[in-house]
């Protein structure tokens, strides 16, 4: 099987310890030896032209930019909420850990759903959610801040559906470094979605002095997305990129599917790297325009918001870098990864390592140096997030290719309960619990809450350490992992019949 251009040939060590891998697992995605020639013309009829497959990347990219932006509109507003609803630092976290919740809790059924049922429909029903929710949640009044809490999580729904299948649909579509180059399209939409939300919620809330009417933007062209979805999304095939539409793939139970996973150590340490990673960008993106603003109050640069609206410049200048190191970030990822490739077998978590470790420090100079400098700080926060942004797209491929194709919505729902179990569902909450917690310490003056939030948010820097650790793990074994997942892509042939090729 041939999905790139440069071809190499198994040795015959790797050949041993392969066939014995392969020998003691189920077969779970090899080609079906029952297969009519009927069935295979059909599987390859249902392959959408290229010109369709790229019109379908183009509209799962617009649906991933709105999500994130509605992830982090919240963010961008986030003083005017706890302004209108009374609410202290770890209340106000828990309007992001619910919604992370309902997402992370949510995945694996759809995971399990979108291995097995028309992922298209699954999309579009999980999206139709999110539109409602969203929407809902815009008029929620100032008694009812657990009203808010419930829509949040409600809104994790349609989240979970799309970014849980979307990727697969385009592992389907394309293979080699077609899928290298759609996969960094569709997750450079995640740090520009992310920056567009706190630039138009911010933007809204300042130009209609109701933080409210920010939150009923992104319904409306959630409702354009998902009029594209129906009419220009295709249903392709599980496998059909890595097989060239000629084979079905079977399926096994989904307790197999998870035993196989726990059993693939690059999935693994690859996991809790984006664990680590969840929980710095999620801890970050939540409480960073806060924690300007204060210390621009206790600078004295300007004055503590005392009533709505209130100014909400550090989330549009925050916005405004997050989106342009974010573009930054994936392009120079996907690049250095397309090509060293073909020179280092391990050369993608080695660059999502060298991301996070060399981002610790840069953090760490962002957090400490806001007490005097608001300019120095923008200035190691753009470096750390590009530092960041590296792993995104390069993520997403590592995961297409060391699992097999029929496994690949089990494990990406898999990797984001986890991530956002341990990452972003509770560093928000825990930065904010942190916070408090010394606030009530001490007299509460500008400078304290100032302070209370930057010793909580100085956590992050060292879980971005940990992180970097996990991916110098995954390094270690990628490669014999991904040959593995070929050769059973490839239906369990002879190795030596197997070419593997240096790109995804």
């Amino acid at each position: 099987m041939e999905t790139g251009g440069i071809v190499m040939t198994l040795q015959d060590g790797d050949n041993a310890r392969l066939n014995s891998r392969i020998s003691s697992t189920p077969q779970y995605g090899s080609i079906s030896e029952n297969q009519t020639k009927d069935e295979t013309t059909s599987v390859k009829m249902a392959i959408p032209s290229p010109k369709r497959s790229y019109i379908a990347v183009a509209v799962l990219c617009y649906v991933n930019l709105l999500n994130y932006m509605d992830r982090y509109t919240i963010a961008g507003i986030l003083l005017n909420i706890q302004q209108y609803f009374r609410i202290n630092d770890s209340t106000a976290g828990l309007l992001q850990t619910v919604f992370i919740c309902s997402f992370m809790l949510l995945a694996p059924v759809f995971g399990y759903l979108g291995d097995r049922y028309n992922r298209k429909l699954i999309m579009v029903g999980g999206l139709s959610v999110w539109i409602v929710t969203t929407l809902g949640s815009s008029f929620i009044t100032e008694s009812y801040f657990w009203v808010l809490l419930l829509m949040r999580a409600l809104v994790g729904t349609g989240e979970a559906s799309y970014s849980t299948i979307a990727p697969t649909i385009i592992g389907d579509l394309f293979s080699g470094t077609q899928r290298t180059v759609m996969i960094s399209f569709f997750y450079i939409f995640i740090p520009v979605g992310s920056g567009l939300g706190y630039i138009i919620g911010s933007s809204v809330a300042t130009a209609t002095g109701d933080w409210r009417w920010a939150l009923r933007l992104n319904p409306i062209l959630g409702l354009v997305g998902l009029i594209l979805l129906i009419l220009l999304i295709p249903n392709p095939p599980r496998g059909a990129s890595d097989t060239q539409g000629g084979a079905l793939m079977e399926n096994t139970s989904y307790l197999e599917d998870i035993k196989s996973l726990m059993k693939n150590r690059s999935f693994v340490w690859s996991s809790l790297g984006v664990t680590a990673m969840a929980f710095v960008t999620g801890a970050l993106a939540f409480w960073t325009p806060v924690f300007l603003s204060r210390a621009q109050v206790m600078q004295g640069i300007r004055p503590s918001c005392s009533k709505e609206p209130c100014d909400t410049t550090d989330s549009y200048i925050f916005g405004a870098v997050t989106v342009v190191t974010g573009i930054v970030g994936v392009a120079i990822g996907t690049l250095l990864a397309r090509r060293l490739r073909d020179k280092v077998p391990n050369a993608d978590p080695l660059i999502c390592a060298t991301g996070m470790l060399s981002s610790a420090p840069c953090l760490f100079l962002a957090i400490v140096l806001a007490y005097n400098s608001i300019p120095a700080t923008y200035v190691f926060i753009a470096i750390g997030e590009t530092l960041l942004s590296l792993n995104w797209a390069i993520l997403a491929d590592i995961l297409l290719y060391v699992v097999i194709p029929t496994r690949r919505a089990t494990a990406e729902a898999l990797q984001i309960m986890v991530c956002h179990l341990l990452g972003d569902a509770g560093s928000p909450y825990l930065l904010g619990a942190i916070s408090d917690a010394l606030n009530r310490s001490y007299p509460d003056t500008y400078t304290w809450r100032f302070r209370s939030l930057q010793y909580s948010l100085l956590l992050c820097p060292f879980v971005g350490v940990l992180g970097g650790l996990f991916f110098l793990m995954t390094a270690l074994y990628i490669a014999e992992d991904r040959k593995a997942a070929q050769l059973q892509a490839a239906g369990g042939a002879p190795p030596q019949a197997v070419p593997v090729t240096e790109s995804a």
